[in-house]
């Protein structure tokens, strides 16, 4: 009707105003619904992520996120000895060289592969401030008894700076090597208990020690520790939410927190050892805040 009542001119602006305006608004339309259908994808992906791969490490991300790392914090001690002059080894006992010895591991990149991204300096052997401790044990008596068989020790850096088997004072009854990974001929020639119980007692004396039930290697090694200077990992608060308000095992704490599997056949006292530093450092901050609330 309008059209009619204006000059042909005038009609002609009008028409093309009107397919402009219609054109916008299609052209809106459109893209809001292009956006519309971006989030849903979104999600779609977003639900694939949290339900695929590791998800046993994506259900305690949020355990995961109030760690940092703490690697360029931590210094080493004026006047500590380099690991050439103390790191004491096993010379007579030629198994402790052998593929199963870990403190020459083949993947030396192992620790920076980690979904933590802590970078630990393995081929570091300062006598750091922190030191991390496990050891392995065999039966005795009727089994039952532990006496113990290898000790290792790693460094704030995860580098094995001692690791000796230990020459048994009783009859072994149960070598436990499906778990323990100890055999005969690793302890037959192994060090004396008291030259091990002496060298260990000098490298821990004054330094924070490391490790996952501290009790059981400390009781083996007839040794003891200032509580203050003790970071047990199985008895941290925070670790013990992974098992809901549980002991953790070191395993179920590795695969959770660090997203890696440790222990999938015999034990290895180093590496155990690592991942135990490995978790301490990883949440050294907050650990170390809780402790001095």
């Amino acid at each position: 009707m309008l059209s009619k009542m204006m000059l042909p001119d005038e009609a002609a602006i009008y028409k093309s105003t009107l397919y402009s305006e219609k054109l916008k608004n299609t052209e809106k339309s459109l893209s809001t619904a292009m956006k519309d259908t971006k989030i849903n994808t979104d999600d779609c992906c977003n639900k694939k992520i949290t339900k695929g791969g590791s998800n046993n490490w994506q259900k305690f991300k949020h355990i995961a996120t109030a760690a940092k790392d703490d690697s360029t914090t931590t210094t080493t001690t004026s006047g500590q000895k380099s690991a050439s002059k103390r790191q004491l080894t096993n010379s007579n006992n030629s198994t402790i060289n052998n593929k199963r010895k870990a403190c020459n591991p083949k993947n030396t990149n192992q620790e920076t592969t980690m979904k933590t991204n802590v970078n630990m300096d393995l081929e570091n052997q300062e006598i750091t401030k922190q030191i991390a401790i496990d050891c392995e044990m065999v039966g005795v008596g009727d089994g039952t008894e532990s006496i113990v068989a290898r000790v290792s020790l790693v460094n704030r850096h995860g580098a094995c700076i001692y690791d000796k088997y230990v020459k048994p004072r009783e009859k072994v009854t149960d070598y436990r090597t499906l778990v323990s990974g100890i055999r005969p001929e690793d302890i037959r020639n192994g060090e004396d208990f008291n030259v091990v119980q002496k060298e260990v007692a000098e490298i821990l004396k004054g330094r924070i020690l490391v490790g996952h039930a501290l009790k059981h290697d400390l009781t083996v090694l007839f040794l003891s520790h200032p509580r203050r200077q003790l970071r047990d990992t199985s008895r941290y608060s925070l670790f013990r939410k992974v098992s809901k308000g549980n002991t953790p095992s070191l395993k179920k704490l590795a695969t959770e927190l660090l997203g890696i599997d440790i222990q999938t056949g015999e034990h290895n006292s180093v590496e155990d050892a690592r991942t135990a530093m490995h978790l301490y450092v990883l949440y050294k901050n907050r650990w170390e805040s809780d402790i001095h609330k």
